[in-house]
């Protein structure tokens, strides 16, 4: 039973990188490549969300070190962000997140807003500034 269970832990170790970066590292190449965009939409979606939990965790950190299932938690969340029967990065991006991003990235939450604030201005690349590939 001792080695089953070393088996058993290692597997589990192993499955929180895997899930979190590698699969979505893979995905992400592909939906690059492919010429559709829905694809492209749930994994900036999911690397969005993902940044978000990361820095969330980095700051609550003391406080999850209080919670013993917080791994298999935030395992079971991050599968239903990357699997692709639930696309639940596209889901939470478009239920709950784009509306705050907006509001951040542009000072409103209309989309007519006239003016770009400066940040949008600097992000967001020139006509002439792109380079032919």
């Amino acid at each position: 039973m001792g080695k089953l269970w070393t088996l058993i832990t290692q597997l589990h170790s192993l499955a929180g990188p895997m899930l979190t970066l590698l699969y979505p590292l893979y995905a992400s190449v592909v939906a690059i490549e492919s010429t559709s965009k829905l694809d492209d939409e749930q994994w900036l979606a999911y690397w969005i969300l993902y940044s978000f939990l990361t820095l969330t965790e980095m700051v609550v950190q003391p406080l999850l070190e209080w919670i013993p299932i917080w791994y298999d938690v935030k395992l079971v969340l991050v599968a239903w962000l990357v699997l692709p029967q639930f696309k639940g990065a596209a889901f939470l991006y478009e239920r709950f997140v784009r509306e705050h991003i907006r509001k951040f990235v542009t000072g409103t939450a209309r989309s007519e807003h006239k003016g770009k604030n400066k940040f949008v201005d600097f992000i967001t690349p020139k006509k002439g500034d792109q380079e032919a590939y």
